[in-house]
């Protein structure tokens, strides 16, 4: 079998004659005498398009096979049109030319190798086996985009035993045989099977996301070419919003935010104060005894909830008090509290009856029951609580 990728990763139609054709359980698996589709394998995601007029779902190869799996079955022995969707298989070319050039010049300065690579839908991860500090990163990050204005041509061939004895490239694994070689000059030669663009320009642009530890060393995220475009869009998009939201340019959103923040903390206070005072001019109008209490009241949230049941047990000595705050369509947040009785055993019950969810310790528990007021105030009742109005 020829593999014309090997040829030329820019050929995107092609003819071959069908080989074999079986129905296999990702549908009709297919065998060509020579093919342009790249199959899955070295981080690289397969190809798709379109194969005799039929859909290409998947290409894996095995054991130096490749294998087209189709929509619908070809006759053996006819010769047909093969056609690469063009634009996810520049993208993986742009991405796999990036990633090597980004490996090769990390590899260089600091030793470390490449132990994973995956291209996903969003982005593009690698592995790297040592820690790299995010300075140095961007280091790497501007010198891989000098190479790629640079333009320099990308060589992917397959050289004989004596020279390929004398290179100094990095592999994952000790290979044998026929050995392919991918060199970026300056940035990168390694061996590789994947599909590449010819010149560094190609690749457009290589920009890191954002870096983890991961597994003793780093796992970097990055785009290349086109997504990395898009994704600068995206971005550019929802700052300039934020920019107008804020009624700050673009590059002064940090520090309006950071106004806003500062704003907000001082409003957040003086909310707190009046809760404080609402609570206390509530408790202090109310008579209970010591028995089991619910209250609602709107627009509380759970920390004032919280805030209120504790007082009405500390100043008003009530055995159980209940205090919920909102309405039936977003459910009844609730705080119930209690000096003698196991508020776990409390909620769990009303939670089933009430349609509700939470939990908490002996002292207190909280959550949210999804029932009508009028069914709160039945089902309470029948409990034993008195309602506080």
């Amino acid at each position: 079998m020829k593999k014309l990728y090997y040829d030329s990763s820019y050929i995107k139609e092609f003819e071959g004659t069908v080989l074999s054709c079986e129905k296999g359980k990702k549908g009709y698996e297919v065998v060509l005498d020579q093919t342009a589709f790249y199959p899955e394998g070295g981080g690289q995601p397969t190809d798709t398009g379109v194969l005799g007029g039929v859909k290409v779902l998947e290409v894996h190869e095995k054991q130096g096979i490749v294998t087209h799996y189709l929509e619908a079955p070809l006759n053996v022995g006819e010769t047909v049109h093969g056609v690469i969707d063009w634009e996810p298989r520049f993208i993986h070319m742009q991405e796999h030319s990036g990633e090597h050039l980004v490996s090769g010049l990390i590899h260089e300065r600091f030793g470390y190798d490449n132990v994973g690579f995956h291209m996903g839908a969003d982005e593009v991860t690698i592995d790297f086996n040592g820690l790299i500090e995010w300075d140095e990163l961007m280091e790497i990050e501007t010198k891989a985009n000098e190479i790629i204005w640079e333009n320099r041509e990308i060589y992917a061939d397959f050289p004989e035993k004596e020279e390929l004895d004398a290179l100094d490239y990095r592999s994952k694994k000790e290979l044998t045989g026929d050995v392919r070689i991918v060199k970026i000059p300056g940035g990168d030669i390694c061996a590789c099977c994947g599909t590449h663009v010819k010149l560094t320009g190609e690749i457009g642009l290589v920009k890191f996301l954002s870096m983890i530890h991961y597994k003793g060393g780093v796992r970097i995220s990055l785009l290349c070419g086109k997504r990395a475009m898009a994704d600068y869009e995206k971005k550019r998009a929802e700052v300039q919003k934020i920019s107008n939201l804020l009624s700050a340019k673009p590059t002064e959103i940090s520090s309006a935010v950071e106004k806003m923040k500062g704003e907000i903390s001082k409003l957040q206070e003086k909310l707190s104060e009046c809760y404080r005072g609402m609570i206390e001019n509530r408790v202090a109008g109310l008579e209970c005894s010591e028995d089991n209490f619910y209250i609602i009241e709107k627009d509380f949230g759970a920390q004032h909830l919280r805030m209120l049941a504790n007082r009405l047990l500390d100043e008003k000595k009530a055995k159980t008090v209940l205090a919920l705050s909102g309405n039936k369509d977003n459910g009844f947040i609730y705080i119930m509290g209690s000096q003698e009785e196991d508020m776990r055993l409390l909620s769990k019950e009303l939670n089933q009856t009430l349609s509700g969810r939470g939990g908490g310790s002996v002292q207190m528990a909280q959550g949210t029951f999804f029932a009508e007021e009028a069914q709160l105030d039945a089902i309470l009742s029948e409990k034993g609580f008195k309602k506080i109005n």
